[in-house]
């Protein structure tokens, strides 16, 4: 039976893997190790973590850890080396645009083992992106191309990829996110965040965690402006990232009172939290597509979006860094004027079930 690599490196990745493992589960006809690099270390993603997502935890911790962008790379690609070694696999397949994505990429292919890259095509054009090299260099070698959505094919084939390794196939982030929801309505637990949502009927969700917006003194004291302004309207609350809490601190931000601020979120605590609010305001990729899906109001704090299929049919609003558009979105949203979006086409829960087809049919055949 053909045995495929499974390559995750941080919590977002794994929301991504689980419904591949689902469907491999049910196919029965691939075998398959849940590898976890360890770019991430994250304390929280114990048994209970892949209880959730309804998945087995990783078959091998690779443990590379942080460091800069290279000695981690040279990390990951050092120990997956070593694993293709000990047990050649028959495919590698990688999700999105992390460092361990490009690193056990380029390993498999100098050792002669296919790529499958899901989430592949998806473009900024925003070279100081330290994501969108990696989904360059990985789309330059992968062999097969499992697309979320029209302008992720355009760009494979502008590339020059041949349509036969191209696969529209939906996004399995949506898979996740709905079998989530699914799983929520039918909980009675109590989160971190049940407590805000019953203080507050209607409020508002923030993250922020791009070093173009918080990095700079400058970018995040104009982003917290506008942030403040909204929230004298409509509270917000703020699960904060490390790298975003260190620098409103080292900056000297306040946020003031209107603003509620969380450490990081377990998944279904925060999906819990943004399903039922009246607008999200983020920078994350992710966030963008997981709104979209379940029709929540987004607005993008970007100068661009990889994921242009949210703004053109989804939820989403790409308002820019200029706190007089990122207000005027918010307001847009709250007097109940906002776009009204649609779930694209594909995004229907079932990308994972047509990856394993393919990939069965294409280790049947390679």
């Amino acid at each position: 039976m053909p045995l495929i690599y499974l390559v995750a490196g941080a919590r977002p990745n794994f929301m991504k893997i689980a419904p591949i493992v689902r469907a491999l589960q049910a196919h029965g006809g691939l075998s398959f190790k849940i590898i976890h690099t360890g770019q991430h270390y994250d304390h929280d993603m114990n048994e209970v973590f892949f209880e959730e997502l309804g998945i087995p935890q990783p078959d091998l911790f690779m443990g590379a850890g942080g460091g800069s962008h290279a000695q981690q790379t040279a990390k990951i690609m050092t120990a997956f080396e070593d694993l293709c070694h000990a047990q050649k696999p028959d495919a590698v397949l990688v999700v999105g645009d992390v460092n361990s994505t490009l690193a056990c990429s380029i390993v498999a292919k100098k050792l002669n083992v296919p790529v499958a890259h899901v989430e592949a095509g998806l473009r900024s054009g925003d070279m100081s992106m330290p994501e969108e090299i990696n989904r360059l260099v990985t789309d330059s070698i992968a062999d097969w191309f499992f697309v979320t959505e029209p302008s992720g094919v355009e760009h494979l084939r502008r590339e020059g990829k041949h349509d036969s390794a191209i696969h529209h196939v939906g996004h399995v982030m949506v898979d996740n996110v709905l079998y989530q929801a699914k799983k929520l309505a039918l909980t009675e637990t109590l989160f971190e965040t049940s407590d805000f949502k019953q203080k507050h009927a209607r409020y508002g969700v923030v993250t922020l965690h791009r070093p173009s917006n918080v990095d700079s003194a400058e970018m995040i004291t104009r982003i917290s402006g506008a942030l403040k302004e909204i929230a004298a309207d409509l509270p917000l609350l703020f699960p904060v990232h490390p790298r975003t809490r260190a620098n409103l601190e080292k900056f000297g931000i306040d946020l003031g009172k209107d603003i509620t601020l969380l450490g990081p979120q377990g998944y279904m605590s925060f999906l819990n939290l943004w399903k039922d609010a009246v607008v999200v305001l983020t920078d994350s990729g992710g966030l963008q597509e997981e709104t979209t899906a379940l029709g929540v109001p987004c607005i993008t704090i970007r100068e661009n979006t990889e994921r242009p299929v949210t703004v053109e049919e989804g939820t989403n609003v790409l308002a820019g860094t200029d706190p007089v558009q990122i207000v005027a979105a918010a307001r847009k949203v709250m007097r109940g004027e906002g776009k009204q979006g649609q779930r694209p086409h594909l995004w229907d829960g079932k990308a994972a079930e047509r990856i394993v087809t393919i990939l069965a049919k294409e280790l049947a055949t390679g």
